[in-house]
């Protein structure tokens, strides 16, 4: 306890009397709201023995719900600390949660991203675990949106795996446009981590990071079966990136014939 008192005091800024407050906020919600969360909206979880056990890690996945940052850090071995919008820290029910959990604010209107860029590398260089969602936001309509390239930035500056994680179910419990979630079940799969060894070390120019977080994208579509609409044509030209996004095709003519099936 005093060990967790000491990392909040020190890593969030807060005084004695907030650090205390944070810490038992924190057992709390790991040891009571996480067992909660996982039996209303956890489903099935598959390759849960591919998160390394130790090291720095990014986890990166779709975004289609609140519920993807809420599951994910309820079933996740290791603490993570995602990359959080501001307004969460403008309710007076989040802003507690986030602090607690030790989550990162991003302010999407100020352009100056130098303090959350020193968070983020401070976590990867601590050996932690760094949760990204590659869109940037929810998407509005359940289909993957177009992915930024920090994602892959941030793994080749820390020399960390990416964890690919696709929520499946999270759109349809908690939609953008619903203000409290359903009871339904969301099916977490998490794939083999991604190291890029072979770009450690290096300049790398737009066409390389787009690449690299393309072929992300494709690994993320084929867990939820769904097709990555938004690949850069010119690199996507290639032999091995044209089999990544046929895969996830077929890994999604698979989902939808299962669903069929099943009606």
């Amino acid at each position: 306890m005093l060990k967790l008192i000491g990392k909040h005091k020190k890593e969030y800024g807060l005084g004695i009397m907030g650090a205390v407050v944070s810490a038992v906020l924190y057992i709390f919600l790991r040891y009571v709201i996480a067992p909660i969360i996982k039996l209303i909206w956890v489903g099935k979880i598959e390759g849960i023995e591919n998160i390394p056990a130790r090291g720095p890690v990014i986890i990166a996945s779709n975004h289609g719900s609140y519920l993807d940052f809420i599951c994910f850090w309820a079933i996740a071995p290791r603490s993570v600390q995602y990359l959080a919008a501001e307004v969460f820290y403008k309710s007076k029910f989040w802003r507690p949660i986030m602090i607690a959990t030790g989550q990162i604010k991003v302010e999407r209107d100020n352009q100056d991203k130098t303090k959350v860029l020193e968070q983020a590398h401070y976590i990867l260089r601590n050996e932690g675990m760094l949760g990204i969602f590659p869109e940037g936001t929810r998407t509005r309509t359940g289909e993957l949106g177009k992915a930024y390239t920090g994602v892959v930035k941030f793994a080749l500056e820390a020399k960390a795996p990416i964890v690919p994680v696709g929520m499946i179910g999270a759109y349809r419990a908690w939609p953008p446009h619903k203000k409290l979630p359903r009871l339904r079940k969301v099916h977490i799969k998490i794939d083999k981590p991604i190291y890029h060894h072979d770009h450690y070390d290096k300049e790398h120019t737009e066409d390389i990071l787009r690449w690299l977080t393309d072929d992300l994208m494709a690994v993320i579509a084929g867990l939820i079966g769904q097709e990555y609409k938004h690949h850069n044509k010119y690199l996507a030209d290639s032999k091995e990136q044209k089999e990544k996004i046929i895969e996830g095709r077929i890994i999604k003519k698979k989902h939808e014939d299962q669903k069929i099936s099943k009606n």
